[in-house]
C-alpha cells in the first residue's frame, strides 16, 4: 500500500510565511506578560507605564485612530521606548481578552528582552544560549 499525498510544493504554500510565525510568537509571549502581570494593556495605561519610566517596550496596532497613535507615538519617541507595529487591534485585543485594543506595554524587562529578539532575529526559536 502507498500512502499518496499533495506534491511538497502544495505543502509548501499551506504552511504560514515565517514573518506569520513570528508575529503568532511574539503574540504568545505579550500574552503571557498579560497574565503574569509583566504587561499593560490600553493606551492609557501604556502612557501612564512610559511617563513613570516603567515601560520597557510597546506594541501598537497599525490600525489604530490617528488621534491615539498621535497621543501615544510621541511620547514614546520622547521617551525613547522602542515600539512594534502589528498590523491588526483585533489579534492585538485577542491577545488580551479583549475584543480588540490599540496598545499594549511591556514592564517586564526580561519579556521585553525576548520580544525584541524574537523580532531582530526572524527566527522563529528561542536564540540558543553558548554551552
Amino acid at each position: 500500500m502507498r500512502l499518496v499525498g499533495p506534491p511538497v510544493a502544495a505543502m509548501a504554500d499551506q504552511r504560514p510565511p515565517r514573518e506569520d510565525a513570528n508575529q503568532t510568537r511574539m503574540l504568545r509571549l505579550v500574552g503571557l506578560g498579560i497574565r503574569s502581570r509583566g504587561a499593560v494593556v490600553g493606551v492609557e495605561r501604556v502612557r501612564e507605564s512610559a511617563k513613570a519610566g516603567r515601560l520597557a517596550l510597546a506594541i501598537v496596532a497599525s490600525d489604530a485612530s490617528q488621534n491615539t497613535l498621535a497621543k501615544l507615538l510621541p511620547l514614546l519617541r520622547a521617551r525613547r521606548i522602542n515600539f512594534i507595529e502589528v498590523p491588526s487591534a483585533v489579534a492585538l485585543g485577542a491577545v488580551a481578552g479583549r475584543e480588540q485594543t490599540a496598545a499594549i506595554g511591556v514592564v517586564d524587562r526580561q519579556l521585553a528582552k525576548g520580544i525584541r529578539a524574537l523580532t531582530r532575529s526572524g527566527s522563529t526559536r528561542a536564540p540558543e544560549e553558548d554551552v
